[in-house]
């Protein structure tokens, strides 16, 4: 009923950056807060940024002020913006949104999608 499709990973030297994009298409009815996690082998998934339906936005101290998460409602689209980016960084990533479908509207559900590589190596 719900995808999320991921682009805009790769492999980028350190102090590069990347921009990641996310696109929600189905049966949406409403979409509350988006965000990007990563997982890098061994590791468990962490917040990497998070955007609300009113636009807060929250990111944890190993990427404030390097990454910028923004998102286009009428495109039901998220982006990520990476700068400066370090090795540190180097994982999957994954997209994530609370969205309610036109058959529930007002039950919310976690969707996530495929994840997208990033590595970031010289």
């Amino acid at each position: 009923q719900v995808q999320l499709v991921e682009s805009g990973g790769g492999l980028v030297q350190p102090g590069g950056s990347l921009r990641l994009s996310c696109v929600s298409s189905g049966n949406i009815f409403s979409i509350d807060t988006m965000g990007w996690y990563r997982q890098a082998p061994g590791n468990q998934r962490d917040l990497v940024a998070a955007i609300t339906s009113g636009g807060s936005t929250n990111y944890p101290d190993s990427v404030k002020g390097r990454f910028t998460i923004s998102k286009d409602n009428a495109k039901n689209t998220v982006y990520l913006q990476m700068n400066s980016l370090k090795p540190e960084d180097t994982a999957v990533y994954y997209c994530n949104a609370r969205i309610s479908v036109a058959t529930a509207p007002y039950i919310f559900r976690d969707y996530w999608g495929q994840g997208t590589q990033v590595t970031v190596s010289s």
